[in-house]
């Protein structure tokens, strides 16, 4: 009768270890895998905002009277397409290249080119740990639109 309370009260005294290894295995798991999830959803989202900026900033350009009216919308056109991603915090300035392979850079037949270059950073990462490693991933687009051959001489 000894023998049979010890073998009960033993198969009893562990009741629960198994919840709880499993909610540790469970988080240590999952735990990364949510993160990884989150991070290269953010990437995407900002691959997706960048090729967007880059083709209508592009088209925005080559599209205005003018090379000031030109930056001015395709800056416009930047932020558009980076704040329907999410990115609102973003100056165009910062993140929007143009170039002409022509002077007079809206000449008939010359091409522009924009360049959109944004740094994704990391969630939930320390600032302090940025001098061992980097904190932001780049995405970059480029995208190039020709002006109208049949266009009047815009300045």
């Amino acid at each position: 009768m000894n023998f049979r309370r010890r073998s009960v009260a033993r198969a009893f005294g562990d009741a629960g270890n198994a919840q709880v290894e499993f909610l540790g295995a469970a988080l240590v798991l999952i735990l990364p895998v949510l993160y990884l999830a989150l991070t290269l959803g953010r990437i995407q989202a900002a691959t997706f905002a960048v090729e967007g900026a880059a083709k209508e900033s592009a088209r925005a350009f080559v599209t205005a009277d003018s090379v000031a009216e030109g930056q001015v919308r395709a800056g416009v056109a930047t932020s558009l397409a980076l704040s329907d991603q999410g990115f609102d915090d973003v100056r165009p300035s910062d993140v929007l290249g143009l170039s002409c392979s022509s002077d007079p850079c809206l000449a008939p037949g010359s091409e522009v080119v924009t360049v959109v270059r944004y740094d994704v950073g990391l969630p939930f990462v320390p600032s302090g740990i940025g001098s061992w490693v980097p904190l932001s991933i780049p995405v970059q687009a480029v995208h190039t639109s020709p002006v109208d051959t049949y266009a009047g001489a815009r300045s």
